[in-house]
């Protein structure tokens, strides 16, 4: 505790006001010096003192109370410190720093703590949010125990009252391996190739036995076919994919991690990559005009993502009504071009109402059939003409059709309805009105027909005979609807039904897209790091789902059913990383967040973003590993580090800080000594003429 004791004024008049009135005892002053007169020295003082009254001099008596100076210490718990030693090395640097304040006199710690961020190590936020809470005049220093890795740097502060001190943790001889997509595209078309842009780098001192001029680069597309390429390092390369199906396409991207390296965190990567189709091509063949044939073209047509080519078959080949060829106005049928030729384009090929009338010769239908079973895509939506000798089934593509008709046609109205497969299977379950007792309208005719062993029938109509047949036949799919009476439900007929739905989920499952999949195992990542699971089976039990983490180490993830051949479970992953799922023969691969987090892209500890804000405040850069340094006082403006006999060391400046605890204000003279005073100067100056006279 001192005293304080400091002039005052508090003016009875405007400052102006005094001016004036000293600036008038000053010219009288003046002219009375001017006209010799003995007294001009005790008019002018009488003038100035009463300027000085006027002023209202006081004396302000305060008591002092010295402030402690304040230290604060920035501790660095983020991923990257959990890195081998570094943990370690904090913790004692903490304890032992914290002593050696502890023993100070007057000085106080502001402990900081800067933990994991899904936006990496936010240190320049921390140290400017401490440094603002605490005033300029006490501060003394910044200790920061970090690696020195900080993704803020636009939140470090300009400048400090204060030095910082940046002790490093790590090793001098850390070094790391680490792989960078510099470019990585979002969306690619299905089948087509995109290009990923990247480079493979080393950090840090590097050792001789790790050096090399090229590394091997493992690549797999969902987890599937793992290829190993050679790319030379420190050199950015693109790499050519292809998205192989709708959808998430992940490719996984890894480097063999080193014996030596800090981490392998950073040695993959997981990119997402959606596959989108160019367009979808449909080849609709009509065997002859009929009452449904608009209801496949309106729903081919009304998509914006499909190519449709569509013939009618008009006037067949066994039709003699006398027209000559050249006078008829219709389209020859290319038949060569569309079966033979350019079959292969076709993502799907419907047959609707088709007969087998001599247009197509049989190595035309063994081609269709190839096509099928090399991946392509065949939808028959068949009529009376099922059960006749005109069938598609006798001639070479019945081979791959998932039903014999029995001949017999069922000219009787009937309620359409799914079966136990047909409840769980995608194309079908939880159509609009489905259910025990549909609401649906009824339709009028179908062909009966045996299903193939290993064919699902999603739907029966009339004497419970088989109504949709799906199969998958080699790589391809084919669909069977035994009914040509669809359309009654797109004219409202009893109320009508979802024909558009169901046609439309008939198309897209044969031409492969991953929603209508029976079998399937999905992921929706709802937030952050919670996922929710989605398992279809045509399987009665599902589960459990094996969950494969970055880090090697498996969860087995328990499923609960959510509705015929549907499994559900909601899971928090533990941390960002690529996970692999499976579940039988079925397997995901899915990330979270970056496979290499932002506190894992560089890990070498280095501190040049704090560097420029170290040299500005007259801070310093140590590493942990040489040792903890003393903490010493040291006066502003003097160096604050250094290396002394028992190690380095580093200084803080005590600021002298202070607050006044308590005040008094007290008048230099009272009113009526101020009056006695001037009254006093004018009767020596009144006097002192007079002797003047006298003589």
């Amino acid at each position: 505790m001192t005293s304080l004791t400091q002039l005052r004024f508090d003016p009875a008049l405007p400052w102006w006001a005094i001016a004036v009135l000293t600036v008038l005892a000053a010219l009288v002053a003046g002219f009375a010096l001017w006209r010799g007169l003995r007294g001009w020295a005790w008019r002018g003082l009488a003038g100035l003192a009463a300027a000085l009254a006027l002023a209202g001099p006081a004396l302000e008596l305060g008591t002092r109370a010295g402030l402690s100076d304040i230290v604060i210490l920035l501790d660095d718990r983020s991923s990257s410190q959990d890195l081998p030693e570094r943990a370690g090395q904090v913790d004692q640097a903490v304890e032992a720093l914290s002593a050696q304040l502890a023993a100070l006199p007057a000085t106080d710690l502001r402990r900081v703590t800067v933990g994991d961020d899904p936006d990496g190590t936010l240190l320049a936020t921390a140290l400017a949010r401490a440094t603002a809470a605490e005033p300029d005049s006490r501060l003394a220093g910044v200790i920061a125990l970090t690696d020195g890795r900080l993704h803020d740097p636009a939140m470090l502060p300009a400048d400090l009252p204060a030095p910082l001190h940046v002790l490093l943790t790590g090793q001098p001889q850390d070094w790391d391996r680490r792989l960078v997509i510099e470019e990585a595209p979002a969306f690619g078309l299905i089948d087509q190739e995109v290009t990923i842009r990247l480079r493979v780098e080393d950090q840090g001192a590097v050792p001789d036995a790790s050096r090399t001029g090229s590394v091997n680069l493992r690549l797999s597309l969902d987890g599937e076919d793992e290829q190993t390429i050679a790319v030379p390092m420190n050199t950015s390369l693109t790499l050519p994919v292809v998205p192989t199906h709708a959808g998430q396409n992940v490719v996984q991207i890894a480097l063999d991690a080193q014996p030596t390296e800090l981490t392998d965190r950073n040695n993959a990567a997981a990119i997402s990559i959606n596959g989108v189709r160019d367009r979808l091509r449909v080849l609709l063949v009509s065997g002859e005009p009929h009452a449904g044939e608009r209801t496949w073209r309106n729903l081919l047509k009304s998509d914006a993502a499909v190519d449709l080519i569509h013939f009618t078959i008009l006037r067949p080949p066994d039709k003699f009504d006398g027209v000559p060829v050249s006078e008829l106005s219709l389209i020859a049928f290319p038949t060569q071009e569309l079966f033979l030729d350019r079959i292969d384009d076709f993502d799907l090929i419907i047959f609707d109402r088709y007969r087998v009338r001599g247009i197509l010769p049989p190595d035309y239908y063994a081609n269709i059939a190839r096509y099928v079973q090399e991946g392509g895509a065949i939808l028959v939506s068949a009529g009376p003409e099922m059960a006749s000798v005109e069938s598609l089934n006798l001639s070479p593509l019945g081979q791959v059709l998932p039903a014999r008709p029995t001949g017999r046609v069922i000219d009787e109205p009937f309620l359409p309805r799914l079966t136990d497969d047909g409840q769980r299977h995608p194309v079908t379950a939880g159509l609009p009105g489905a259910g025990e007792d549909p609401d649906w309208g009824r339709w009028l005719r179908m062909a009966e027909v045996t299903p193939d062993p290993g064919a699902q029938v999603a739907m029966t109509g009339a004497e419970d005979s088989p109504l949709l047949i799906l199969d998958r036949v080699g790589e391809g799919r084919v669909a069977l609807l035994t009914s040509d009476q669809v359309w009654l439900w797109g004219r409202g007929f009893e109320g009508g039904g979802p024909q558009l739905e169901l046609l439309r989920r008939i198309a897209h499952w044969s031409m492969k897209e991953p929603e209508l999949e029976e079998e399937a195992l999905l992921a929706d990542v709802r937030d952050g790091l919670a996922v929710r699971f989605t398992r279809r089976t045509m399987a009665e039990t599902a589960g459990p789902l094996v969950v494969s983490h970055p880090d090697g180490s498996t969860t087995e993830v328990p499923l609960t059913e959510d509705g015929p051949g549907r499994f559900t479970a909601d899971w928090t992953a533990p941390e960002p990383g690529l996970y692999r799922l499976q579940d039988g023969d079925l397997r995901r691969v899915l990330a979270l967040g970056p496979s290499a987090p932002r506190e894992f892209e560089e890990t070498v500890a280095d501190a040049p973003l704090l560097t420029p804000l170290v040299e500005a405040s007259g801070g310093s850069v140590q590493r942990l590993s040489d040792g903890i340094p003393d903490l010493r006082q040291v006066r502003v403006g003097r160096a604050t580090s250094g290396a002394g006999l028992g190690g380095n060391w580093i200084g803080i400046t005590p600021r002298d800080a202070a607050t006044v605890t308590g005040l008094e204000r007290r008048p230099l003279l009272p009113g009526w000594a101020w009056l006695a005073l001037i009254a006093g100067l004018i009767l020596a100056g009144w006097l002192a003429e007079g002797r003047r006279g006298r003589a």
